[in-house]
């Protein structure tokens, strides 16, 4: 037992409350980062691609202004973006070069469920809940960072993040959440995973060719129209 070598509190400080499949993870320093965001001293990667997605400023449809003055109901003024404006990053990416890395199947909770196949991170897109005092935005896992792409144990263990340019920054969040959770450039906040079936509908269930929202809204859609057309007379 001596081996685990957990802090006294450690483990009820870090589990679920009932009715919750993950913990939340408390008072961790949190970035803003956006979509096409240019390379800086404390921001080394520019954000035109994700760890997932080459084209991710293409696919968002522009870069994703965080100026207040050039914002509008948590998007940019100047376009409509086809993926959510609510996403964020977190510093684990599952993908290797081919296939996963190695720990992944073990420390990924989904894992198994999530699988599609070894090109497929089975973490891009995954809900994640964000907390500042008494209000909660959500928002999908669409990046890894800040600064590493490797710290399972701090993701989804009990380690805190590790130090780093940004104050120790554990989570980096979009304009819109900034702007849904009211937070300064370097803030604090809690974030967990959540199960979809979490999720409420908010501003960040209505766009995103990603949203599991808009996907099963846009099935269930097809399916009705489907079903009329077996119904209604031809």
């Amino acid at each position: 037992m001596s081996s685990l070598a957990f802090t006294p509190g450690q483990l009820a400080k870090n589990a679920p409350e009932r009715g919750q499949r993950f913990p939340w993870k408390k008072e961790i320093v949190t970035t803003i980062f956006w979509i096409g965001e240019k390379p800086a001293p404390k921001n080394p990667v520019p954000n035109r691609v994700s760890s997932w997605d080459p084209d991710w400023t293409k696919n968002y449809g522009g870069v994703d202004d965080p100026a207040s003055a050039n914002r509008s109901n948590y998007i940019p003024a100047k376009f409509t973006p086809r993926l959510n404006p609510f996403y964020c990053a977190l510093p684990y990416n599952d993908k290797a070069k081919e296939g996963h890395r190695p720990e992944a199947p073990r420390v990924v909770p989904w894992f198994n469920e999530s699988y599609q196949g070894p090109a497929v991170s089975t973490c891009k897109g995954r809900w994640v809940a964000i907390r500042k005092g008494n209000r909660v935005a959500y928002a999908q896992w669409e990046d890894a960072g800040p600064f590493r792409t490797d710290h399972w144990q701090y993701v989804f263990g009990n380690e805190r993040p590790k130090p780093n340019l940004n104050k120790g920054a554990g989570l980096d969040v979009s304009p819109a959440v900034r702007d849904y959770l009211g937070l300064e450039p370097t803030d604090v906040t809690d974030w967990r995973f959540v199960d979809f079936s979490e999720v409420p509908r908010g501003p960040w269930s209505t766009l995103g060719e990603n949203n599991t929202f808009v996907i099963n809204d846009r099935k269930k859609g097809e399916a009705l129209v489907e079903k009329l057309g077996t119904i209604l007379p031809h």
